[in-house]
């Protein structure tokens, strides 16, 4: 006696070694010995034999027609034996009836299973819904493979085209077009960046990175939308001034400027005067939630996204020729540059010149003032009473001048030029940091965001200060100490047309010098959310041009045919090129002490991963011991 039966979802036959009423030892075609009850029997037959029996009943299952089965079924529950019966009109064979099980257990979607060999018709809404369900199942697998031989092929399909930032930086993995694209990653053995590019997807690498960063921050473009424009400003005080700025050449925004004028008894009033654009629009306003949005203008090698529209920047920049509103801070300055005296105002004042770095530093510089020997140039006299200053007010604040052993590089994009990486060629330069200049624009920019800071605090009005105690450096809006810098407060307040909370802090320092209600009244649930905001996107953006200035690098590299290059050691195998700023790793680095020279060679780059492979080649120094002590060389 033979047996079918059910296990673990298959249907098996077997061989009835044993029936003892209530259960039944049987051992199955392949061998094994099972025990099972009465119960889970499905059909005894003497023939054919078991293996003979699936063989046939697959066989004959494959010609029984679904559809038709479900029409000449009647609505109530039924077991396959009787259904077999009134299917064949007599008595089925094992074979016939065990094939009507089959097709029958095979359809789910026409017949629903009721328990062990018992089923009940589909109903007709039911499975036209489930048909209809397979069909559109059918269609996508269809255009899913489409989509993959067609990525494969290494064409873009057109469906695929305006979903492209969403597959690359937030893939929706139930969608069919994600599957299809996953697929094809497999089948070329690509990443989907990398299988785009070659598709054409992406204009170039570039594109891939700085799409990412514009679809996480600005997921409807950089476009700004339509804004009031700005008020004009009231009738404000001319001063009598001359200002000039001290900016880098590619600089549009220019917050700062400063003035020298000789004081009547001898000394000078000096002015340090800053863009006012919260003079423009006030708290609110569709200017305001603009700013309030991108919280800080982004930067980035060869290009930038301001936090204000164009017009606004530019109806307040203090370009030269023009006269422009300003919150000024001026020192009264004794001939031996000692500091009696402080006033601030808002008022206009007349631009004169915009100085820039590299027409400056070749006449002002280090070297030039060390052997005073600094040529004649129109604005001489100025420069150099500001860097006497800067000097006593570094020494004042009881910190050091900048680590002069360390340089900062330049990015310049020429966007004209092309090569096999896409649009752009890159130009880095280097530049001394501590230079005459800086420190003088910094030292000027420090004393009058502590002073102002001081202004905010004295009048009890809230501000929004850099914070630094036990080493960590952190956004606050209580005036408390910056250790580094040696003040005890320091209000960001000196680059109001880049940073939001510079816009803040002078809508609160105008409220103060013309008495009038601030914009943030203390202990606002609105600047705590302003701050908190500000610190984690300035953060990331800040993250993001970092990211972008390690791209152009490696284009660098490639640029000039991988080169053999220098590079000096920090720790371990993790070097720093001397020529552009490209940190990495070096696993053929032998041990090394940190600060070491050594020359490395190029061997490979990629710009998806934005990284380099290279080989270590010779030592070409052993540090300096007096540089072991360098913060740049530590863990």
């Amino acid at each position: 006696m033979f047996v079918l039966f059910e296990e673990s979802g298959a249907f098996k036959a077997g061989t009835v070694l044993a029936d003892n009423d209530n259960s039944l030892q049987v051992e199955t075609s392949h061998g094994k010995r099972v025990k099972l009850k009465s119960g889970n029997v499905l059909l005894r037959f003497k023939e054919p034999s078991p293996i003979e029996l699936m063989n046939r009943a697959e066989a004959g299952a494959e010609e029984l027609d679904t559809d038709f089965l479900w029409e000449v079924c009647g609505d109530d529950e039924f077991d396959f034996e009787s259904f077999a019966a009134e299917y064949f009109g007599r008595s089925p064979s094992s074979v016939e009836a065990a094939s009507v099980l089959l097709r029958l257990h095979s359809a789910p979607i026409y017949f629903h299973r009721k328990g062990k060999g018992r089923f009940r018709k589909a109903p007709d809404d039911i499975l036209k819904a489930a048909l209809a369900g397979l069909e559109k199942k059918r269609q996508q697998a269809e255009a899913m493979e489409q989509i993959r031989i067609e990525l494969v092929a290494g064409r873009l399909p057109p469906e695929l085209e305006p979903m492209i930032p969403q597959l690359l930086y937030r893939p929706d993995r139930n969608r069919l077009e994600t599957k299809a694209l996953e697929a094809a990653c497999v089948d070329s053995g690509l990443s989907a960046a990398r299988l785009l590019l070659k598709c054409g997807a992406l204009a170039s690498t570039h594109d891939f990175h700085f799409n990412r960063f514009l679809f996480e921050y600005f997921p409807d473009g950089t476009a700004f939308p339509r804004f009031d424009l700005p008020d004009p400003h009231p009738a404000l005080p001319l001063a009598d001034v001359r200002a000039f700025s001290i900016d880098d050449a590619t600089t549009t925004e220019i917050d700062d400027a400063f003035s020298v004028t000789p004081r009547e008894g001898g000394g000078w009033r000096i002015g340090i005067h800053i863009a006012a654009p919260a003079l423009g629009f006030a708290r609110g306003s569709s200017l305001d939630t603009i700013a309030r949005q991108r919280l800080s203008t982004v930067y980035m090698p060869g290009n930038k996204i301001t936090m204000l529209p164009d017009e606004v920047v530019e109806s307040f920049t203090l370009a030269a020729g023009r006269v422009c509103p300003a919150v000024s801070l001026y020192l009264d300055v004794t001939a031996a540059l000692a500091i009696v005296g402080h006033e601030s105002r808002v008022e206009r004042i007349p631009v004169v010149a915009n100085l820039r770095h590299h027409d400056i530093e070749p006449l002002f510089n280090e070297q030039t003032l060390e052997q005073d020997s600094v040529a004649e140039f129109e604005w001489k006299r100025e420069l150099t009473l500001l860097w006497d200053l800067a000097t006593i007010l570094e020494a004042g604040r009881g910190k050091p001048s900048a680590n002069q052993n360390q340089v900062d590089f330049s990015f310049y994009v020429d966007w004209h030029n092309r090569s096999d990486d896409g649009p752009g060629y890159v130009t880095i330069s280097q530049r001394k940091r501590g230079s005459p200049l800086d420190k003088l624009v910094a030292e000027l920019m420090i004393l009058a965001n502590s002073t102002w800071g001081k202004l905010l605090d004295e009048a009890g009005i809230p501000g929004l200060y850099r914070v630094q105690n036990g080493g960590k450096v952190r956004m606050s809006t209580s005036a408390e100490p910056h250790d580094a810098l040696g003040v005890d407060c320091y209000a960001w307040s000196s680059s109001p047309l880049r940073r939001y909370v510079d816009l803040v802090n002078q809508w609160q320092i105008i409220a103060v010098l013309t008495q009038t209600d601030p914009a943030f009244a203390p202990k606002s649930p609105d600047l705590f959310a302003a701050m908190r905001d500000f610190e984690l996107t300035y953060a990331a953006y800040a993250e993001f041009q970092r990211h972008m200035e390690r791209y152009w690098c490696v284009r660098w590299l490639r640029q000039h045919g991988h080169p053999q290059v220098d590079a000096r050691v920090l720790r371990d195998n993790v070097v720093k090129l001397e020529s552009i700023p490209l940190v990495f790793k070096v696993p053929s680095l032998p041990l090394q002490l940190p600060g070491s020279r050594i020359r490395l060679a190029i061997e490979h780059s990629d710009l998806v991963d934005v990284d380099v492979g290279a080989r270590f080649v010779s030592t070409l120094s052993e540090p300096d011991p007096e540089t072991l002590t360098d913060p740049m060389y530590e863990s």
